[in-house]
């Protein structure tokens, strides 16, 4: 499809938190499926549970997906830091805008998943523009969540999603 992979995936680790921006589209879902194939990982993807219907929810269930209720409260980033410290081999995949809209308040789960469970976070981006996806090295979370989320999103601003006007700003 003439996309190039960049950087290299944490195969080495057992366990991550990856995370992908900017998210502007379901595109991004099947780019980024195919190209966590080459890379050789599998991570876990997080999707709202209304697009678990027959026959996609089972398809979604095959390639890693796992639905998440985004209506009501739930302890959501406390069983996934569980799931990542019992477990022998984890990587999940978040998307911190948490929508495919603008959203410049991002979701603070990735942060608080990685520091429970004790596990390096590595941001993962998608450039339509250049037709590009790549993995970068771990990002060192301090501990103060805003200014980590900060950085993040500036290392994000040179990146187009399929749809720019809601990627991060």
């Amino acid at each position: 499809m003439g996309w190039k992979l960049e950087g290299v995936a944490p195969v080495h680790l057992k366990k991550c938190v990856i995370i992908q921006a900017p998210h502007t589209s379901n595109w991004d879902f099947v780019i980024g499926k195919m190209a966590a194939y080459v890379y050789g990982v599998n991570p876990k993807i997080f999707i709202k549970d209304t697009l678990f219907f027959f026959p996609l929810g089972w398809i979604l269930k095959k390639l890693g997906g796992m639905p998440v209720d985004r209506k009501n409260r739930n302890n959501l980033v406390e069983e996934i830091a569980y799931e990542m410290v019992v477990q022998d081999e984890i990587m999940v995949l978040l998307t911190p805008e948490g929508t495919r809209k603008y959203n410049p308040n991002w979701k603070k789960g990735f942060y608080y998943i990685a520091k429970a469970a004790q596990v390096p976070v590595y941001p993962v981006y998608i450039c339509y523009e250049k037709k590009e996806i790549g993995f970068t090295d771990a990002f060192p979370l301090s501990n103060d969540v805003e200014q980590d989320i900060a950085k993040l999103k500036e290392f994000y601003k040179q990146f187009k999603g399929k749809h720019p006007e809601n990627g991060v700003k």
